[in-house]
């Protein structure tokens, strides 16, 4: 009985909480005015002002440029999660309920003052008893719980929210908030972020200039990660590095040298690689903080490669190819439209020397026509177009004089040459010779069934007319105009034909039916000519403007 009570106790005690928590968010969305749209600036502010849960969910959000506009991702992006750490007495239990034992028994020191702190966990710096200096990072208490919570209120806050403004109308936000909460689940598995930590490892492990934190597995849980420490020189830190004598031109061919290394050959790249998560220690470039990572499959690479060979080519019908086969269709596609979009693309970026094109920038423009294509993209390669630009933006400070394309084009050639089955190739190309040359061999003999059939009068063509949107209209409004025309002609015609009959009764000394027909058709005419006038004086206006 005691246990029943103590249960429906916890459960009131949840309720409440969700209430107060429902009536806190929905306070903050009513004092910004959520009703008159969430433009990009606002939808920031609502996420700092509701706290750091809300802020980690924007920060997921932004990763997410095949869902959400530009725009909303470049506001999110701002967000910082640096908040209140949690009292290290709570540390301490939450390191000791994973660990099974004492603190003691592991460590000889840890700083009570953390190192940092976000909203999913914080990280201290701290001893082993082997002598091993570390740096633990500590899920906070009851994160899991509270996120879910805050996760569910949204989802109802959703379903309540009036289709008013960009943000509601462009993305379904419940896909949002399931794919926020499936990232938001695989950072809080710090399991998950030991096995990146290890796969990273394997990969670079023969890169003599790279370096990796080592792992002490054995005191890794799911809420606790323990990692080398790393006193190293951040970057960004161009005065220091060249104090030290160290070159940052060749600094920034390296990393950019590695990083398509881990694209184009690994398939498994750090997607979050800003100055912080990236150091410069005893010569090595040191990769930071493997909790966000992106993964690309062979198939994926593959049509990404082909996709660069079609825009070196100036091919559109190879480059809208590559992009259905990369892509997923979650609405009707216009192929006209996309064929389209993608002649302009490869207009602006084709005639460019390889050296001039700006990559992330380019990956952003085929983003946007995808997804005004209703074309998704793999969400490996919209964390690839992430990593791109925060790798851009190191090289602007380490050494802006490097082009990435150069880089990643013979990268690129140099992976192709190793990897290509010559023998293969050799087999593939003489089956495509032998077909071609069997089909050239009776192109004569189908010219002349052709033009047997035609002499006859048998031949027969099938067409396919697709008209745009802007001629349709035309059309539409030309044909309504000739109709209504049409009609007021035969009033006119009928009316006149009245008026000579003595058909009582008159109006005006006139037949009133052949009077109401001269006056219905008067009144259209001065309709249509008051419309178009009305029209013409718009567009003339508009122009202006």
């Amino acid at each position: 009985m005691a246990k029943t009570n103590t249960t429906n106790t916890n459960t009131t005690t949840r309720s409440n909480d969700n209430s107060s928590r429902f009536k806190e968010i929905r306070e903050v969305l009513k004092k910004n005015h959520i009703t008159r749209g969430v433009s990009p600036e606002k939808l920031r502010t609502i996420l700092e002002e509701l706290g750091p849960t809300y802020v980690k969910l924007g920060q997921i959000m932004s990763l997410h440029s095949d869902i959400l506009p530009k725009r909303y991702c470049d506001a999110l992006m701002d967000l910082t999660s640096d908040v209140t750490p949690m009292p290290f007495s709570e540390v301490k239990e939450v390191l000791e309920k994973s660990w099974m034992c004492s603190i003691n028994d592991i460590l000889s020191s840890i700083e009570e003052t953390p190192l940092g702190s976000a909203s999913i966990a914080q990280v201290h710096k701290a001893v082993l008893l082997n002598g091993d200096e570390v740096v633990i990072k500590v899920q906070r208490k009851g994160i899991y719980d509270i996120m879910a919570r805050d996760i569910g209120l949204l989802h109802r806050l959703v379903s309540l929210m009036p289709k008013i403004g960009d943000l509601k109308n462009m993305v379904d936000l419940d896909m949002v908030l399931d794919e926020m909460w499936t990232v938001a689940q695989q950072e809080m598995d710090f399991l998950k972020e030991a096995a990146n930590i290890t796969e990273f490892a394997h990969n670079n492990k023969d890169v003599v200039y790279i370096g990796i934190p080592e792992l002490y597995k054995e005191y890794t849980t799911d809420r606790v990660l323990v990692m080398e420490y790393i006193d190293g020189i951040p970057i960004n830190a161009i005065d220091k590095l060249n104090e030290l004598g160290y070159d940052c031109h060749e600094i920034g061919q390296k990393l950019v040298n590695n990083f398509i290394k881990q694209v184009m050959e690994d398939g498994f790249f750090h997607a979050d690689p800003h100055p912080g998560n990236i150091c410069i220690r005893d010569g090595k470039i040191i990769w930071l903080d493997m909790g966000m990572m992106g993964r690309l499959t062979e198939q994926q690479r593959r049509i990404m490669i082909r996709g660069v060979e079609s825009i070196a080519l100036r091919d559109i019908s190879m480059l809208e190819s590559a992009v259905m086969d990369l892509c997923d269709e979650f609405g009707p596609v216009d192929r006209a439209q996309l064929y389209e979009n993608l002649r302009d693309f490869l207009n602006k970026y084709g005639a460019l020397s390889m050296g001039s094109v700006n990559i992330p920038e380019a990956m952003q423009d085929l983003m946007d026509i995808m997804k005004s294509n209703y074309l998704a993209l793999p969400h490996g390669v919209t964390m690839l177009a992430r990593g791109l630009a925060h790798i851009e933006g190191d090289l602007v400070s380490l050494a802006p004089d490097i082009n990435m394309f150069d880089i990643a084009a013979s990268r690129v050639g140099e992976t192709y040459l190793e990897d290509v089955d010559f023998k293969a190739e050799i087999k593939t190309n003489l089956k495509r010779l032998y077909r071609s040359t069997s089909k050239g061999i009776e192109l004569p003999g189908l010219a002349a069934d052709a033009l047997k059939e035609y002499l006859k009068g048998e031949s027969r063509t099938n067409l396919r007319l697709q008209i745009s949107g802007p001629f349709a209209e035309l059309v539409y409004t030309s044909v309504r105009n000739l109709v209504i025309g049409m009609c007021i002609t035969g009033l006119l015609i009928g009316s006149a034909i009245i008026c000579t009959t003595d058909m009582e009764p008159k109006f005006f000394g006139i037949p009133f039916l052949g009077f109401l027909g001269f006056a219905i058709a008067s009144l259209s005419a001065a309709f249509l000519i008051l419309r178009f006038m009305i029209i013409r004086w718009l567009k003339k206006h508009k122009i202006k403007n």
